[in-house]
């Protein structure tokens, strides 16, 4: 029988759906586009912010070389749909990010955010299919939606002159807080917990930098905060891609049973 533990990850979503709706329609903020660097490079400008998007691609390839020929592996078949969109999310994040860059303005932020939001949506799959180890395609593909919807929430706000992140932010926020409360429920196994809580942690870092980009550039100088942002989410991707490499190289662990979820007999 569920507990309430099974039931926290509803209502802290149902909780924070509520709070975005009380609180208002949330805005960009002033000057969001102008950035720290401001230096090109090669004839490319704003180039550290540029070209720091590089090592989202390189991560997405190097993730769907190892993942995808062993995508019918026991450790990542229910999740890989999941997984699989996480990946091309944070190609097209390289690519949006680095078009975005060039000339900043909020019809090239739609092409920067739509796949981060993707691939926020395909890592909720990924590990939510991993957890439950369920199937992860349609929630891959409901969520694929949310994102693309959560974009086009703001960008059509904006162009009315009430601008709303809520969705997007939301979509955002909950890997944050559901990976972990997923992988504690359902007891994954410690090297999962600790490579997943890592990446997060550097994704919360990340934020900051983008919330402190001239004053990270002031105190470090050739290094601003919207490109040390890059490099750390660079590092977080960098850290998930690996545990699942990991994954399927290791033997196929115990049968689920041996890890029942909190509150549920062993």
């Amino acid at each position: 029988m569920k507990t309430l533990h099974r039931y926290l990850p509803l209502m802290i979503v149902a909780l924070l759906a509520t709070i975005a709706i009380v609180h208002g329609p949330v805005a960009q903020p002033p000057g969001y586009h102008d950035f720290a660097d401001q230096d090109a490079a090669y004839g490319i400008p704003h180039f550290a912010d540029v070209i720091s998007n590089l090592g989202f691609a390189l991560v997405a390839f190097w993730g769907w070389m190892r993942l995808a020929p062993a995508n019918r592996h026991p450790d990542i078949r229910s999740s890989w749909a999941g997984y699989r969109l996480f990946l091309i999310g944070l190609f097209l994040t390289a690519l949006g990010s680095s078009w975005y860059h060039l000339a900043p303005d909020n019809a090239s932020l739609v092409w920067d955010r739509l796949p981060i939001a993707v691939a926020c949506g395909g890592l909720l799959a990924g590990v939510r299919g991993d957890v439950r180890h369920e199937e992860s395609r349609r929630l891959a593909a409901w969520l694929a939606l949310a994102a693309v919807l959560s974009v086009a929430w703001w960008y059509f706000t904006e162009l009315e002159g009430v601008g709303d992140l809520r969705p997007y932010l939301l979509l955002q926020g909950l890997p944050i807080l559901l990976i972990p409360l997923w992988q504690w429920i359902y007891r994954m196994p410690a090297a999962d917990r600790l490579m997943f809580g890592a990446a997060l942690a550097l994704y919360v870092l990340a934020k900051f930098a983008e919330l402190n980009d001239h004053e990270i550039a002031a105190a470090l100088g050739g290094l601003t905060g919207h490109t040390l942002k890059h490099l750390l989410a660079t590092g977080a991707a960098a850290l998930i891609v690996t545990r699942l490499v990991r994954r399927v190289r290791e033997p196929h662990p115990a049968p689920q049973d041996e890890y029942p979820a909190i509150g549920q007999a062993a």
